[in-house]
């Protein structure tokens, strides 16, 4: 038995907001005889969909709903794992064989509460990394500040950039970058935050192409130093979390490509698992697509070498699991590594779980995998409309031809009446491509004008509102 925990970053850490439907890909994970905790019950059409491809019944597993804490059902509060009613429940869920049952502790974001859990049911030991992860370490691996830091310890080259602490130090960069940099650019980022929610695009030259940069928010500076001084003056607090955290001030490359090598650290060593792509319109996560192709062995080899000296690196100091090297292929093929994440990234159960048990994409004939954030400019009413749209286009996934669509995780509204936000892989030939069946969903469901989100995503120079 294994306790798989769905749960999301620490709110300690960096505030989100309803993540109930995020985190219940937690079920891609699952196997026979796994216990499962999540923040409130999971979405029953979405629990029989996901666990009719993974081939486990439902009888074998055990889900339980942590206390609701502070955050109602929408987020699992890190407090609500050790409250004592809620870990003598978990302790009766092992059956009569208790902690010697657990063969493993998984979650999707490393804890403390987590190690505190384990702890207090006997199998702290089956949580890797426990002792460091008890000790503030998630927040540790996951700092992009950090990462540059460690980046340059083990040799894996980085953008020119600099760690600010204070906000005269980030307007000393920001005005060094810009003089040195050839695209006459610079990207802010957050040291928390995820898929370029937390990153900002500073430009000068306001016809530079930028759509499909991984920074979901624009500024246009005014000319001259007072421009940059007037920016930090009024971005500095969001930049650092409220003066919590440092700020990376990064050289922006434009025109590359973005990529990912992820890895899995153990207690024996580390090991590659997949690669892949990401793909941003309107500065926005669209797609990714697993595993990598259409780059130069030098290009490949780069990214395996660079991903794999981070690994150890994350490893040498304690972490353990799973993660992903971020990186860019600029123009003239050289890898440079932007970020890791350490945790349960948004990629591992498209290639884990999707790619590779259910579709077989080393198998023949070729297949790859897309997953597709379902964009703003789409209104889908719910999930059984979508798999209904589905089966009408022709696009439910077929094992026997191995194409067609997965639903990632479950369709929840936010509010009542809005349209649903989720994801979706599509397996298909890469002969062939994914465009096409995308266009098809694109015409179904594409009733939402472009410029009712834009506006919130572009930040120009003089009061405009933000949206982080």
């Amino acid at each position: 038995m294994r306790i798989l925990i769905g749960n999301h970053i620490d709110p300690s850490i960096r505030a989100r907001g309803d993540m109930r439907a995020w985190t219940q890909r937690l079920l891609w994970f699952a196997r026979p005889g796994d216990l499962l905790i999540l923040c409130c019950e999971p979405d029953t059409a979405f629990v029989d969909y996901a666990l009719a491809h993974t081939g486990v019944k439902r009888e074998e597993l055990t889900v339980l709903a942590a206390p609701a804490g502070a955050y109602g059902e929408r987020l699992l509060d890190p407090a609500s794992l050790t409250v004592p009613a809620f870990v003598e429940q978990v302790r009766a869920a092992l059956g009569p064989d208790g902690a010697g049952a657990v063969s493993e502790v998984f979650a999707l974001w490393p804890s403390a509460a987590v190690a505190r859990l384990a702890d207090a049911l006997g199998v702290a030991d089956r949580f890797p990394g426990a002792a460091f992860f008890g000790q503030g370490g998630g927040e540790i691996g996951n700092n992009k500040a950090n990462f540059r830091a460690l980046a340059a310890a083990a040799g894996v080259p980085i953008l020119p950039g600099r760690i600010c602490r204070s906000r005269i130090e980030a307007i000393e960069a920001t005005g060094a970058l810009l003089d040195t940099s050839a695209s006459g650019a610079v990207v802010v980022k957050q040291a928390h935050n995820g898929a370029g929610v937390g990153n900002q695009l500073l430009v000068r030259d306001q016809e530079m192409a930028v759509d499909h940069v991984g920074a979901r928010h624009l500024h246009h500076l005014a000319p001259g130093v007072d421009g940059v001084a007037a920016y930090w003056a009024e971005r500095w607090p969001w930049a650092s979390g409220e003066r919590r955290w440092p700020v990376v001030v990064e050289e922006f490359a434009p025109g590359a490509d973005a990529v990912y090598s992820e890895h899995y650290a153990s207690e024996d060593g580390t090991r590659a698992t997949e690669t892949g792509r990401l793909l941003y319109v309107g500065r926005r996560l669209s797609h990714q697509v697993v595993p990598l192709d259409g780059v130069t062995a030098p290009v490949r080899a780069a990214l395996l070498g660079g991903g794999t000296r981070l690994a150890d690196a994350y490893r040498a100091f304690g972490y353990r699991g799973h993660l992903s090297a971020d990186a860019l292929v600029l123009p003239d093929g050289k890898v440079v590594f932007t970020e890791v994440n350490a945790q349960v990234s948004g990629s591992l159960h498209i290639y884990q779980s999707i790619a590779h048990a259910i579709v077989d994409v080393t198998a023949e004939p070729a297949r790859q995998v897309v997953e597709y954030h379902v964009p703003p400019t789409w209104a889908v009413p719910s999930f059984a409309a979508f798999l209904a749209a589905l089966d009408e286009l022709d696009l439910t996934y077929d094992p026997a031809t191995r194409t067609g669509v997965i639903v990632s995780m479950p369709a929840i509204p936010l509010a009542p009446g809005e349209p649903v936000q989720f994801v979706f892989c599509l397996a298909y030939d890469p002969a062939e491509g994914h465009a096409g069946a995308f266009d098809r969903l694109d015409a179904r469901f594409a009733t939402v004008p472009a410029d009712a989100y834009d506006a919130s995503q572009h930040i120009g120079t003089g009061a405009v509102s933000f949206s982080s």
